[in-house]
């Protein structure tokens, strides 16, 4: 099972009044392990704040200006994430922004539906509790000390720690209790194998010794000889 865990810094909030994506970042994950697959990009949006310096996240007009704008890259995004699943922070808003870029690329829109949204778990897990990507990390132990400033890949890193740990810890599929219809790998149902060297025998000789006589003693229709 593949999941795309991601995210974006935009410019503002609003892609209807003009505002861009500014970053992407994406994290791949094969049966919830990381597979150190990675997209991220910086993007041009094309505009600035109204005084010409356009300042977010620590990025600037001068830094954006020679990175592609999206019609360039989006391709390239989509190739990426495939048709899984997409596991955001606050998922309606990364949707929306992308959405938007899609249209104006003449695009296929992105369903809702292929969204997890990681808020919206967290609020169902902790209701009332602060649900923000730095108050899951204090919860769960994730080591965000390195986000002082908002980055994409950074947070998309991170959030896969989190979801991780939403859905039931770092390695859920250490678990030996039977989820659902089983495990599974990439290829279907999972099915136990030969092992490829049989394990040496822990019985002693005279343990065997023993058995065999004690056997013995039971007579001739001892269950011990009828099921050997």
């Amino acid at each position: 099972m593949r999941e795309i865990v991601l995210d974006t810094e935009t410019t503002g909030f609003e892609p209807d009044t003009g505002d861009r994506i500014v970053e992407i970042g994406a994290v791949e994950l094969v049966n919830h392990v990381a597979t150190g697959n990675v997209y991220h990009q910086y993007i041009n949006p094309e505009r600035a704040m109204p005084d010409g310096a356009f300042q977010v996240h620590g990025l600037g007009d001068d830094f954006l200006k020679d990175f592609p704008v999206f019609r360039q890259i989006g391709q390239a995004f989509l190739d990426f994430i495939g048709d899984d699943r997409l596991v955001i922070h606050n998922a309606a808003f990364d949707m929306k922004f992308l959405n938007a870029e899609l249209d104006w690329m003449g695009l296929p829109r992105l369903p809702m539906d292929r969204a997890i949204d990681t808020l919206a778990i967290a609020r169902s897990r902790f209701p009332g509790a602060p649900a923000s990507l730095d108050a899951l990390c204090r919860r769960f132990g994730v080591d965000n000390a390195a986000r002082t400033k908002h980055g994409a890949l950074l947070d998309s890193e991170i959030l896969a720690d989190v979801y991780l740990e939403l859905i039931g810890g770092r390695q859920p599929t250490m678990s030996l209790v039977s989820q659902g219809s089983g495990r599974r790998t990439e290829d279907g149902p999972w099915k136990p194998t030969p092992r490829p060297r049989p394990l040496s025998p822990r019985l002693t000789e005279a343990e065997a010794a023993s058995h065999a006589a004690f056997v013995d003693g039971l007579g001739p229709d001892a269950l011990w000889r009828r099921t050997r």
